[in-house]
């Protein structure tokens, strides 16, 4: 057995296949008579890849083996970094990819640390619940972060990204550990991610902020996490803007689809069904023959001939309103972007046209069919109404034109007005100046 340890320190494949020739359950044996290491174990350890693979060829069932450590040749290849190694005993053992050492460490933990790109590229997909297992509360991507290792979090980030939020038994995420490790280039991979809760808190109740503005101005300038970290929040507070219409538009397609459908059917019925009914009969001669001074025919609105002025506004009020709320419907089942600010603007001015117009339609309705003797106290009513109607609407109008133009000249570097909200924006602004300045 001595003789088998020998060879396997020194990587010699004609040795071990001359003690197998002399004892050809030599191998078998190893698994009761060494406790400590295996000579896969030695061999790993020793980086002699074609003992490794004549070993595996012979005896493919050493390589789920542990040590007295606990430790299998895949972790002992992945603290030494071995990716070639690695790579065969993960084919040769995939279930070894979950084993856990003494020190609760598995392989995913293990490439992390050491940043193995490669092998994560193939840990990962065969054992994705290796990267949640936790060893002293920390999960795989931690572990990235507590070391340094943007490649190996990258890998990770990709293949569970639901872990990005994921906790420390503190309570931080890998943002809150970045931004106190001052691991600039981490931070801004991590604030790239949609998926990163930038408003997280962990058990002390702060968020990546409030441990950010913790650190002493001199540590923010020399770490650069200033810089990185004040662009990256401001960058994700404008997307959460620019997205929070699209949200609501969203969750509201539905319901603006089925008022658009309602206005369009009402405008519909209304157009056939003109306010005051339609006439019966034809009426275009007396009885006695003579022909009558207004003639109508049977279908005809009786409002055309009675309220001639009120028919035309009716007819505009009624027109406009039924053709914009068939635009809402295109629009909505068209697919547009709406998350560009100019076809939300579109379709936000042409439902509110279509709700002023119906308003003016009912307005117009009302004071046809109401009695002359009640019309005057009602057409102040309606007036006043329709005053305040129409001015609400002009600055809901204005004000969303004056911010869509704002925000246009603003992608291009022209800043009109902007409000001094918070002393720290300030303070962070002229952290980010003298960085910029180094």
């Amino acid at each position: 057995m001595e003789m088998l340890f020998e060879s396997a320190a020194k990587g010699d494949v004609e040795a071990l296949r001359q003690l197998l020739r002399t004892d050809s359950f030599l191998l078998e044996r190893v698994s009761y008579t060494s406790p400590n290491n295996t000579p896969l174990h030695v061999a790993v350890l020793k980086g002699h890849l074609p003992y490794v693979e004549e070993i595996l060829r012979l005896s493919p069932h050493l390589a789920g083996e542990l040590n007295s450590q606990q430790s299998s040749p895949l972790h002992v290849a992945l603290a030494r970094g071995d990716v070639e190694i690695a790579r065969r005993l993960i084919d040769a053992a995939p279930d070894m990819c979950l084993s856990r050492d003494s020190q609760g460490w598995n392989p995913v933990h293990l490439a992390a640390i050491k940043g193995c790109v490669q092998l994560l590229e193939e840990l990962v997909p065969r054992a994705p619940t290796a990267a949640r297992q936790k060893v002293g509360g920390l999960n795989a991507l931690h572990l990235c972060i507590e070391h340094g290792q943007l490649g190996a979090l990258r890998v990770l980030v990709k293949e569970v990204n639901e872990l990005v939020n994921a906790k420390n038994d503190d309570g931080d995420t890998i943002l809150h550990m970045a931004v106190v490790g001052r691991k600039t280039e981490i931070i801004e991979y991590l604030l790239e991610n949609g998926n990163v809760d930038i408003n997280a808190k962990n058990s002390n109740d702060q968020t990546a902020k409030s441990l950010y503005e913790q650190i002493q101005p001199e540590t923010q300038q020399e770490s650069g996490v200033a810089h990185v970290l004040c662009h990256g929040l401001n960058r994700l507070k404008r997307k959460h803007k620019d997205t929070q219409p699209v949200k609501w538009l969203t969750k509201k397609r539905d319901s603006i689809m089925v008022v658009a459908i309602l206005i369009a059917t009402m405008a519909f019925q209304a157009g056939v069904t003109p306010p005051g009914g339609v006439w019966q009969e034809d009426f275009i001669r007396h009885d006695n023959g003579t022909a009558v001074d207004n003639p109508h025919k049977a279908g005809e609105s009786v409002m055309a001939y009675k309220s001639e002025r009120a028919f035309k506004y009716f007819l505009r009020t009624n027109t406009v309103a039924f053709v914009t709320s068939l635009s809402t419907i295109l629009l909505l089942i068209s697919g547009l972007p709406f998350r560009r600010p100019l076809f939300m603007w579109i379709l936000m001015v042409i439902m509110w046209l279509t709700v002023t117009t119906t308003a003016a339609t009912y307005a117009i309705s009302i004071f046809v069919v109401t009695p002359k003797k009640d019309r005057k106290s009602l057409s102040k009513v309606i007036g006043i109404s329709l005053a305040v109607w129409c001015g609400v609407m002009l600055i809901l109008l204005v004000g969303n034109t004056v911010r869509l133009i704002d925000k246009w000249l603003k992608n291009r570097g022209v800043v009109i007005w902007r409000p001094r909200r918070f002393r720290n924006v300030v303070e962070m602004s002229q952290l980010i100046g003298i960085s910029r300045q180094q």
